[in-house]
C-alpha cells in the first residue's frame, strides 16, 4: 500500500475516533463512527483475496446496519425528549436499542458472529485494529449513556459474552478465531458492570488493549497462525515464547498478573449491588476461556529442550534476533507490576 493512502487511512480512523470521543451530539458521533468505519475497509482488503473481501464486504454490512439502528434510536429520543444529546438518552426503548447497536458494532454477543469471520480474513495487523482501536469509540459512547443504561439488560449481554467467547474459542484451532472469541469475552466483562461502575468498565477494556497490543506484535514476529504452529516458537525466539506465556496468562486472568485485577474488581463492584449469584455465573464462565489460554501455554512450554516437538519444525526460518521482543519487555513486565500496584 502506498504511503500517502495509508496516511490518509490512519488520519481517517484517528480523526473518527475522536470526533466520537469528543461529539455531544448524536449526529457528530455517527458521523465520526462512519468515518472510522469507511478508513479501516482498505486496511481488510488490502491482501488483494477473496477471503480479505468477503471479510469486508461483512464488516461493511453489520457496521452500516449498526449504524442504522443507532440512528433509529437517536430519533425516537429527540422524537420524546426533544433533545440530541448524547448524554440524554432518558427514554427506555432508545437506551436499549443505542446498547445493541455499539454491541454490534463491537462485536459484544450474541451480535458477535461477524467479528471471527473478518478477524480470520485479514492480516494480524488488522485484526490488532480492529479488536484494540476500533473499540475506542463504541465504549466511550456507551460510557456517555452509563447513567441511563439497564442494568438487567447489561448484565444479560456480559453474561452470554462471556459464556459465548470461552465456549467458541475452545473450538478453535486459528490463532486470530481465538483471539476474536477472547475480545468478545473481555467486552462481557466490560458490559456486565458499565451500567454499575462506568470507571471499571474502562480500566477494564484498557487494561485488555495493553496486554493484547503486544500479543499481537509478538504473533506478527513469530512463525505461526495455527495452534498447532505455536510449538516452534520457542525454536524461532525463547523470548517471544516466554512474553507470550506472560501476557496469556495475564489474559487468563491469574493472579497477580494484570489482567486478574480488573476481574477482581468487577466482582467486588457487583457483590457490593446484592449480585453474588451473578457474579458466581461469570466467575464460572471464564474457566472456560481459562481453558484455551492454558491449552496456547502448555503448547509453547511443552518443546522447551530436552523435549521434542510436536510438529513439523520450520526450517526455513532463521533465529530471530531483532529488538522488537527487547521494546516489548516493559509491556511484559506491566503484566507483573499492575496487580500489586493497584491493591495498595
Amino acid at each position: 500500500m502506498p504511503a500517502t493512502a495509508l496516511f490518509m487511512i490512519m488520519l481517517g480512523i484517528v480523526f473518527g475516533t475522536m470526533t466520537v470521543i469528543t461529539a455531544n451530539h448524536w449526529l457528530t458521533a455517527w458521523l465520526g463512527l462512519e468515518l472510522n468505519m469507511i478508513s479501516v475497509l482498505p486496511m481488510i482488503t488490502k491482501q488483494k483475496h477473496p477471503r480479505s473481501t468477503e471479510a469486508a464486504t461483512k464488516y461493511f454490512l453489520i457496521q452500516a446496519t449498526a449504524s442504522s439502528i443507532m440512528l433509529l434510536s437517536s430519533t425516537l429520543n429527540a422524537w420524546k425528549t426533544g433533545t440530541w444529546e448524547i448524554t440524554q438518552l432518558n427514554d427506555k426503548l432508545s437506551c436499549i436499542l443505542m446498547i445493541s447497536a455499539l454491541t454490534m458494532k463491537m462485536g459484544a454477543a450474541p451480535l458477535h458472529f461477524w467479528l471471527p469471520e473478518v478477524m480470520q480474513g485479514t492480516t494480524l495487523n488488522t485484526a490488532l485494529l480492529i479488536t484494540t482501536w476500533q473499540k475506542i469509540a463504541p465504549i466511550t459512547l456507551l460510557y456517555m449513556i452509563s447513567n441511563h443504561s439497564q442494568m438487567e439488560f447489561t448484565l444479560l449481554i456480559g453474561t452470554l459474552s462471556i459464556l459465548i467467547g470461552g465456549w467458541g474459542g475452545i473450538n478453535q484451532t486459528q490463532l486470530r478465531k481465538m483471539m476474536a472469541y477472547s475480545s468478545v469475552a473481555h467486552l462481557g466483562w466490560t458490559m456486565a458492570v458499565i451500567s454499575i461502575a462506568p470507571n471499571t468498565a474502562l480500566l477494564n477494556i484498557i487494561i485488555y488493549m495493553i496486554i493484547s497490543t503486544p500479543m499481537f506484535l509478538l504473533l506478527m514476529n513469530a512463525p505461526t497462525k495455527t495452534l498447532q504452529a505455536t510449538t516452534t516458537i520457542w525454536s524461532f525466539s525463547p523470548t517471544t515464547a516466554i512474553l507470550l506465556t506472560l501476557l496469556l496468562l495475564s489474559m487468563a486472568a491469574l493472579p497477580p498478573l494484570a489482567g486478574f485485577t480488573p476481574k477482581l474488581l468487577i466482582m467486588d463492584k457487583l457483590i457490593l449491588h446484592k449480585l453474588a449469584p451473578t457474579t458466581t455465573v461469570l466467575a464460572l464462565s471464564s474457566l472456560l476461556s481459562l481453558v484455551f489460554y492454558l491449552r496456547m501455554t502448555y503448547l509453547m512450554g511443552s518443546t522447551i529442550p530436552p523435549t521434542t516437538t510436536q510438529s513439523t519444525t520450520l526450517w526455513r526460518l532463521k533465529p530471530n534476533h531483532n529488538q522488537l521482543t527487547t521494546m516489548l519487555t516493559p509491556l511484559a513486565l506491566f503484566n507483573i507490576t499492575i496487580m500489586p500496584a493497584l491493591m495498595m
